[in-house]
């Protein structure tokens, strides 16, 4: 229910930031007008708008700040920069606040010491009708939540954060000029420890594109924001390029493929649960593979090997293979459609299954948009990060004696996992379970791993603790890449039995082709570990075996 705010409540700037926004930004400062909290202020900057944005917005009690062109980061810097309040919440041009909004929001902050606060974002209700299928379709914004209070992330649209974490941080990373910045900021507010709040009550109404073409481009930025922000936190990402958040995203637009086998009922041991409820179940492997982006990728290799069936006649069921790759994002983008629930339609048949229909077009599209966006910024499956050096792939022991720096198992693969991280390779820890320490990833196909063991040899001299400390180093290659590559050689050679030349030639292609990387991949992450274990070394401690003389420069 609301509740009362009086004046000890903090003072908060609103600051909304606009780029050509005329055609709603009147709407969002209209249901300003109308929000019920004490002590406000309302900062519209203007970020080069060559439409009647300023005009718009000089017709009500707000302070203009007018900008070149910069983008959304530097407006949201300008934003807070300017503000008077301790407060700080952003809200989009194209968005309108509930008028309790301040109240909840604030009674987040207000309740605990947390850096940011925000809300969720939900659907015009009379929006037009592609709007009214963007917001059942994916990639809408939204927050993530690691409990029903706490947020991983917090939706540009409505965020709200403490102005002296921001002045700590260094405010918004002004290279995300349309969309990633929210990411990014909720994660450096996080990597010092603060956390961030999540309020059902602080609630806004958002406009979704209001066309295809609008939602398309909405997409490609959105992919190429997941290309910089992959750059920037590498070991937030895996190898094919997506993040894995740790808490729960809520929005529309996430039904599963075989979503009849994704959930299940928690009833306790021996029915003893107090309350019996059904719960969602993360997707298996093959159902996320599916249905990732890189899955059209599949889809467009299969299509430029159909035409080769006239060739060679066996490529004819690369056509199989084609509809058996493109059933599973059709079958999605059909489930969703007829799953949305549109409420203007749902006693006039005919409009429901025009809303379904557009809905699944858009299910169906989005993920080809977000993969150009980011294969346009380069995040390709066969990327890599890291230096540009390689070696063959194979094991290798290195020794070291340590006659006086005595150092604990956690401390020299600390030291080796920073030597390794600034040559910009993605190194990630290996867990309770696993047999290795530290993984440096050569891409999708291929990395290295290190093993570390100490033999404690005692005191020579007195306060002099020797060491010998012995690292495995091992390539790894992914065994279904090696499979694949196999499979490729042997219909290569069943072509070559029957004097198929052409056909035994490009069959031969993806073989090589994955081989080679594979090798790539495996001896660039190996070349990472090696040369970065000299730089580990003390005084007193030097290489007794497994590197060269020329490498430990």
């Amino acid at each position: 229910m609301p509740f009362h705010a009086d004046d000890s409540w903090p003072f908060v700037s609103v600051v909304i930031c606009s780029y050509n926004g005329s055609r709603t930004i009147r709407h969002s400062l209209e249901a300003l007008r109308k929000v019920e909290y004490p002590k406000f202020e309302v900062i519209v900057v203007d970020d080069g708008s060559r439409d009647a944005t300023p005009n718009i917005a000089g017709e009500f009690d707000v302070r203009l700040i007018r900008q070149a062109n910069a983008g959304l980061s530097a407006a949201r810097n300008t934003g807070w920069q300017n503000a008077k309040g301790e407060i700080v919440a952003y809200l989009d041009d194209d968005a309108a606040p509930d008028p309790h909004w301040l109240l909840y929001l604030v009674s987040a902050f207000v309740a605990g010491n947390d850096a940011g606060a925000g809300g969720p974002n939900i659907a015009f209700q009379d929006d037009t009708f592609v709007a009214q299928c963007v917001d059942h379709s994916p990639g809408n914004p939204t927050h993530v939540l690691l409990t029903d209070r706490i947020a991983e992330h917090l939706p540009g649209c409505n965020m709200a954060f403490r102005r002296t974490c921001l002045e700590a941080i260094g405010g918004f990373d002004a290279t995300f000029r349309i969309a990633g910045d929210d990411v990014d900021l909720c994660w450096r507010l996080q990597d010092r420890g603060w956390q961030l709040a999540f309020h059902p009550g602080a609630m806004v109404w958002h406009h979704r594109r209001g066309t295809v073409k609008t939602y398309w481009r909405q997409q490609l930025n959105y992919g190429r924001a997941e290309a910089m922000l992959e750059r920037k936190w590498p070991e937030k990402y895996n190898a094919v390029g997506h993040l894995t958040w740790n808490g729960r995203l809520y929005g529309k637009g996430f039904r599963h493929f075989f979503r009849w086998s994704q959930s299940r009922i928690y009833h306790g041991s021996w029915g003893t649960a107090l309350f019996q409820s059904v719960y969602g179940v993360a997707p298996g492997m093959l159902t996320t593979f599916l249905m990732m982006p890189e899955w059209y990728l599949l889809i467009g290799v299969l299509a430029i090997i159909l035409p080769f069936g006239t060739l060679y006649a066996p490529l004819h069921y690369s056509l199989v293979l084609l509809a058996l790759a493109v059933f599973p994002p059709v079958t999605q983008a059909w489930l969703c459609g007829q799953h949305a629930f549109f409420r203007d339609a749902q006693q006039q048949p005919l409009r429901r299954q025009a809303l379904a229909a557009t809905t699944a077009m858009l299910h169906f599209l989005q993920p080809a948009a977000r993969l150009i966006g980011r294969l346009r910024q380069g995040l390709t499956p066969w990327r890599r990060r890291g230096a540009d050096r390689k070696k063959f792939p194979w094991s290798k022991n290195v020794v070291i004696w340590s006659e006086k720096n005595w150092r604990g198992p956690e401390q020299r693969l600390q030291s080796l996992k920073l030597a390794m991280s600034e040559s910009g390779a993605v190194v990630l820890n290996g867990g309770d379970y696993d047999t290795w320490d530290l993984e440096v990833r050569g891409g999708l196909l291929g990395s290295a791993r290190v093993q570390l063991v100490i033999e404690e040899h005692g005191e020579k001299i007195p306060g002099e603790l020797r060491q010998l400390v012995r690292l495995r180093v091992w390539p790894v290659a992914l065994p279904s890449v090696l499979a694949l590559a196999s499979l490729f050689a042997v219909l290569a050679m069943i072509a070559a039995t029957q004097l198929e030349w052409i056909a035994w030639a490009v069959l031969n292609v993806p073989a090589l082709v994955l081989l080679l990387r594979v090798l790539h991949e495996c001896g660039s992450a190996l070349e990472v570990i090696v040369s970065a274990v000299p730089a580990t070394l003390k005084p007193g401690e030097k290489i007794v075996s497994g590197v060269k003389p020329h490498e430990r420069t």
